[in-house]
């Protein structure tokens, strides 16, 4: 039984254009395959705009529309390397309050992002280096090093914003941010010359 179950979900293509409405009318199968039930969902209601900020009166109990929206960061994971199973529960979790909060008719914004951990990123991408070429940091130079880092970040600040995604997660992503972006970085020098002139 598990043979044909692979053999089945390896067997499906998503018909479907990315962002359209899945097309429910074909016969269903006989036993459950993830791959063919969740396809083009998460994709459609992210183009619809269902995981963005918005009013639902509607849907509020008693028509009682709360006046503050609710508002959640994901706690950022870092681009050291891909989600493990504490990120899934915990992203269940936030998600499972977040889609309650909509149902309430509440204004809900939950906020998608990762963090560079930066001497955790700069320790993997120096190991890798290591293990493939035989190299240190100091044997590319500043430069060089750098931009390799930044080249890890995309590729596994990536693959965990798609492993949200798959995850079902209803982040905003069209307000995805980087914990080294130009805006986070201005807040946190903010934070810190406020700090020492503080004491």
């Amino acid at each position: 039984q598990e043979k044909s179950y692979a053999s089945s979900s390896q067997e499906f293509v998503n018909n479907t254009p990315k962002g359209e409405k899945k097309d429910t009318s074909t016969p269903l199968d006989g036993s459950y395959h993830p791959r063919s039930v969740e396809a083009a969902w998460y994709d459609w209601g992210e183009q619809k705009g269902f995981f963005r900020p918005q009013r639902r009166p509607q849907n509020a109990p008693n028509g009682d529309v709360p006046e503050q929206p609710f508002v959640m960061v994901l706690p950022p994971p870092n681009v050291t390397g891909s989600l493990h199973l504490g990120h899934t529960l915990m992203g269940a979790i936030e998600d499972a309050i977040a889609r309650w909060h909509r149902m309430c008719g509440e204004e809900v914004l939950w906020l998608p992002g990762t963090d560079h951990a930066g001497i955790a990123t700069q320790t993997v991408v120096e190991k890798k280096l290591a293990v493939s070429e035989q190299k240190t940091r100091h044997d590319l130079g500043r430069e060089e090093f750098v931009r390799r880092v930044w080249e890890w970040k995309t590729e596994y600040g990536n693959r965990i914003c798609e492993q949200m995604r798959r995850l079902g997660a209803s982040l905003d992503w069209e307000r995805e941010f980087f914990t080294l972006d130009e805006t986070r970085a201005r807040a946190v020098e903010e934070a810190f010359i406020r700090m020492v002139e503080n004491g």
